[in-house]
């Protein structure tokens, strides 16, 4: 896997789950599939990745087991790859990937073309200022230290945070930067919210399959893609196996939402549990998708606010710089 996802490559992977999405609907075997998607895939890239998984798919492993070890998936794909095999319900797993991935290519490519004004504005303050001095010193390595001695450590702050938040790493990282965000008005809750509506859709196909209730809990909670959800539910599972219901446990986790944990106690009770968890699915899901638009859509506005700020006081700073140099010069 890359270092850094672009929006491109997101629209990539988007592509390819939609063409499994719509290949395994109409009948036709993941084997089958994958060999059409081959001959012409979203990228050239995915190539060998595709005849690595058929070679495994050839020794009898299942498709997430044929992943594992390829390492080209993120861990969330994994998990709800997994729960879409279980369920027997893959394509309904490789459609809600494709919608997840084409939104997160919506969203960056947004941001981006949000971010492109102040960062230019930026970028053009910080070679300005200092070119002054520069001008009557012609002192170079010192606007060097004064241009690049500040974007350099910027850049390198800005990739290392891409990088960081990015899927494809393993459950310990991504549960530090999941707590980490959390406290992040609009931005955690939306990933919450998404988490939440990821879990209610597996959860639904797997219960909808006949599948155990908590093995069904474990495996929606790891296609969630938290690992704190992950975690709240492995705590559980000894009580459960004991007895307790799964609704009694949810409520009692302050990490599900008490609208979620009353709305899945009535669907427990009513016995239209999977009826629910699609009610839960479009309802975080549009929840979540909605303030992740908006976190997107005002972050580039807060920066170009703090650049607006930061040219104003370096335009005080020159002035104040000017005027005190001619009170100076008119007491002589």
């Amino acid at each position: 896997m890359p270092l850094i996802v672009t929006p491109r490559q997101f629209t990539q992977r988007a592509e390819l789950f939609h063409q499994l999405a719509q290949l395994t609907s109409a009948g036709i075997g993941v084997v089958r599939a994958l060999e059409q998607i081959k001959r012409s895939p979203p990228a050239p890239s995915f190539r060998e990745p595709l005849q690595r998984l058929l070679d495994e798919l050839a020794r009898g492993a299942t498709l997430a087991e044929s992943l594992q070890p390829l390492g080209w998936l993120p861990a969330f794909d994994l998990a709800l790859i997994e729960a879409g095999e279980h369920s027997g319900r893959l394509d309904a797993c490789f459609r809600l990937l494709a919608d997840y991935y084409n939104d997160r290519a919506r969203i960056a490519r947004q941001v981006i073309a949000d971010l492109i004004y102040p960062v230019v504005l930026f970028h053009l303050a910080i070679f300005i200022f200092p070119f002054a001095q520069f001008f009557l010193s012609g002192n170079l390595p010192a606007y060097l230290a004064k241009t690049f001695g500040v974007l350099i450590p910027i850049y390198a702050v800005v990739a290392l945070a891409i990088y960081a938040t990015q899927s494809k790493h393993g459950e310990n990282w991504r549960a530090r930067i999941e707590s980490l965000l959390r406290p992040i008005p609009i931005l955690g809750t939306a990933r919450h919210c998404l988490a939440l509506s990821r879990l209610a859709a597996a959860l639904e196909a797997l219960i909808s399959a006949g599948v155990n209730i908590i093995e069904a809990w474990d495996l929606a909670a790891a296609a969630s893609g938290s690992p704190a959800l992950r975690h709240a539910v492995q705590a559980w599972k000894p009580q459960v196996a004991a007895g307790q219901t799964p609704s009694e446990a949810v409520r009692l986790r302050p990490i599900f939402p008490e609208m979620f944990a009353n709305l899945y106690a009535s669907g427990e009770v009513s016995g239209k549990l999977d009826e629910t968890l699609r009610h839960l699915n479009r309802l975080y899901n549009e929840e979540g998708t909605r303030k992740l638009h908006a976190f997107a859509q005002w972050t580039p506005r807060i920066l170009y606010f703090l650049v607006a700020l930061m040219i104003a006081y370096k335009v005080v700073q020159f002035w104040l710089g000017y005027f005190n140099e001619i009170n100076a010069a008119s007491h002589f």
